[in-house]
């Protein structure tokens, strides 16, 4: 059974900082592209980050650039997300996805594979 299972959400001041992981089980992921995404309360689900097979090419959504870095680990098999700088409106439920392909990916749609997300709460 395929599973993308994330940790590190919680509470935090706004400034401060988080650490995100997401851990694959079930199948290799070392050729799969992947992503993060958020959701707030009332709100669409959103892109954040990807990063390619590799870990050699990344993207962001613009409100998270310069504050958030993804990346690869565990020879490339998980994922990790490290944000900086957080704000209140950062507060979310973050979801770890991955795509059966090696190039990034920008839509939900376009991603085969979830986590049942964690929550971010950033106080201001």
């Amino acid at each position: 059974q395929v599973q993308l299972v994330e940790s590190g959400g919680g509470l935090v001041q706004a400034g401060g900082s988080l650490r995100l992981s997401c851990a694959a089980s079930g199948r290799t992921f070392s050729s799969y592209a992947m992503g993060w995404f958020r959701q707030a309360p009332g709100k669409e689900r959103e892109f954040v980050a990807a990063i390619n097979w590799s870990g050699g090419l990344t993207h962001y959504a613009d409100f998270v650039k310069g504050r958030f870095t993804i990346s690869r680990v565990s020879g490339k098999d998980s994922a990790a997300l490290q944000m900086n700088s957080l704000k209140s409106e950062d507060s979310a439920v973050y979801y770890c996805a991955a795509r059966r392909a090696m190039g990034l990916g920008f839509k939900s749609f376009e991603y085969d594979y979830w986590g049942q997300g964690t929550q971010v709460t950033v106080s201001s």
